[in-house]
Parts: structure tokens; C-alpha cells; sequence
């Protein structure tokens, strides 16, 4: 059994994708006002706003337990709409060797989609696949869509 793995998830949008772009690249502390149940902070703490380099400490709720995550921006295309981090302290470390988040929004066409990709290296066989972090990462981009949708422009 590999201990490396790989979950994608694609999620329909109904937004331009831009808002949805911006807010994971520059506004990353709104996320905790829109879902406050299940980000409860984003804060940066070196570097600026959506800059490969930059360092993220988020908070969240996993499991009805506050986890910590801090994480690096490793890379952001503008173009394709696209950002990946990678965790290098916190609680999903005690679990895993690695691990990186990458979201990608395509909003080309009439299928407009987020796609999360959660890598990872267990620390061993009995660790679990991190579905439950893959749920998160899918409510908050729903989350985020409904409040857009509500909000005005």
C-alpha cells in the first residue's frame, strides 16, 4: 500500500470564476467571514497577499476540532486561474509528511468548475485518506458561491 495519495474533486460554479480567484489569491482572510463554522481565521503571516513565497496560518474546524495549518504559497497563475500551498507546520503534519492543496477555477465555457487536489504522504497505512478535508474544502467553495450569489456586486 503507497503511503502517497492524491484526492481531486471538481466542483460546479456558477460564477465567473474571477471573485472566486481573487478571494483565494488576495482576500484569503474573508474566507473566515463568509464561513466562520468552518474557517474560523486566515491570517498572513509573512509576505504579501496572493505572493508565491508568502506564509498562511490558517484556522479551521475539522472533525468538531480547531486545527491550525500554516502553509506557503508555492505558486499562482493568473491566467489559469490557479493556486497551490503547501503545508510546513501544524496538525495535518503530525499525520502526514506532506501535504499541498491546489485549486484551479475554470471558467471557460458552460461548465464552470473548482478543482481541489489534496497531495500527501502519510506517515503510515492506518493514517486516513483526508476525505474530510477534501469535504471542507468543497463546503467553503460552495459557501463562498452562495454568498456571492447573495451578495451585491
Amino acid at each position: 500500500m503507497s503511503l502517497n495519495g492524491k484526492l481531486v474533486s471538481h466542483t460546479s460554479i456558477k460564477s465567473d470564476g474571477d471573485r472566486l480567484f481573487d478571494l483565494f489569491s488576495y482576500k484569503l482572510s474573508d474566507i473566515a467571514n463568509i464561513c466562520p463554522e468552518k474557517i474560523q481565521s486566515v491570517d498572513l503571516v509573512a509576505g504579501q497577499w496572493g505572493a508565491v513565497g508568502s506564509v498562511v496560518l490558517w484556522t479551521f474546524t475539522l472533525g468538531g476540532e480547531k486545527k491550525k495549518s500554516k502553509e506557503v504559497i508555492e505558486a499562482v497563475d493568473e491566467e489559469k486561474k490557479s493556486i497551490r500551498f503547501r503545508v510546513v507546520e501544524g496538525d495535518l503534519l503530525e499525520a502526514y509528511n506532506s501535504f499541498e492543496f491546489s485549486l484551479i477555477i475554470d471558467s471557460n465555457g458552460e461548465n464552470k468548475t473548482a478543482t481541489w487536489t489534496l497531495e500527501y504522504e502519510k506517515k503510515s497505512e492506518t493514517v486516513p485518506d483526508p476525505h474530510a478535508l477534501m469535504d471542507i474544502c468543497v463546503a467553503i467553495t460552495k459557501d463562498i458561491e452562495l454568498w456571492y450569489s447573495l451578495a451585491p456586486n
